[in-house]
């Protein structure tokens, strides 16, 4: 496949078709259906975990109509294909008059792929109020165009070129500005697509920290993945403009890297954080009989 070919192919990705991928439809009590969408890049055949994230995150705050989803944390226990359409299934905890807890349990295929444990709150008034301010980075005008094709979705990153070149070497941090037309105006969507993208540079930014090694490796000669992700929304989740996401990693070790962020809009609020927990291993023998397009 051409470079060409691999543009258009991912150009087919649209903001609006992402966020109509994340708005599941119901199948009964606490039960709803989510489709996969497009393959990815390079015909890559395994779904973002972050997508399914997004996917629970409003079938959960469909769930609890009232609440604002507050908090969530999702384990890829096992990999989720493009194609057969995923059942997202909601063990609901506790549904009281403040608080709502469920455990959404996300299947492809009849084996159980993912879970991802929500919070959904009504927010009161402020007691108290800080949050940590932005980076003192270049803005979006000076940040650099990222090849990540998505009609609708712009992404700038600071300081970096090439995130997934091995020869781009520097501290284990990675802040990079979003901007995204149209901006979902409904609550649950606009959380859905703030957590779609904590997954993206977490491995990269790891990677960073160690010459020779880069993104452009994994599922080639390393093998990498999301394990583990968790988001806490900061009321209210409203912006206009660009979003900064700041990744930094502080530690790998032992085949798992560990990376917190945050995401900030342009004039300085804190709206979200979240940490991920990343695969980082040598690929195995064994892998290399598994087609590229599925590997982790």
């Amino acid at each position: 496949m051409t470079t060409s070919d691999q543009a258009q192919q991912q150009a087919q990705w649209t903001l609006e078709g992402l966020l109509e991928l994340f708005e599941p439809r119901p199948d009964g009590d606490n039960r709803f259906i989510a489709q996969t969408g497009l393959a990815g890049a390079d015909d890559r055949q395994v779904v973002e975990g972050t997508q399914v994230l997004a996917q629970a995150i409003v079938a959960v705050a469909k769930r609890f109509p009232g609440k604002s989803v507050r908090s969530a944390y999702a384990v890829f226990a096992r990999v989720v294909l493009v194609g057969p359409p995923v059942v997202l299934d909601i063990d609901v905890l506790s549904e009281g008059r403040s608080t709502a807890t469920a455990v959404v349990t996300a299947s492809q295929n009849g084996k159980r792929c993912i879970t991802v444990t929500v919070l959904a709150d009504v927010p009161s008034g402020d007691v108290i109020r800080h949050h940590l301010p932005k980076a003192d980075v270049v803005g979006p005008a000076a940040a650099q165009p990222a090849i990540m094709p998505m009609s609708g979705r712009e992404v700038r990153l600071v300081d970096v070129v090439d995130v997934n070149s091995p020869d781009e070497v520097g501290p284990p941090e990675l802040y990079a500005w979003l901007h995204y037309d149209p901006i979902p105006g409904r609550d649950e969507l606009a959380k859905a697509l703030i957590a779609y993208f904590t997954g993206h540079l977490g491995i990269s930014t790891t990677m960073r920290a160690h010459e020779g090694i880069g993104t452009a490796q994994a599922h080639l000669t390393v093998s990498t993945a999301p394990m583990t992700i968790s988001v806490s929304f900061h009321e209210p989740v409203q912006w206009q403009g660009w979003l900064l996401y700041g990744h930094e990693s502080t530690q790998v070790g032992a085949g798992m890297s560990h990376v917190r962020g945050t995401v900030h809009t342009e004039d300085g609020q804190l709206l979200a954080s979240f940490c991920q927990d990343g695969l980082i291993r040598p690929l195995r023998s064994s892998d290399t009989g598994i087609k590229e397009q599925s590997r982790l």
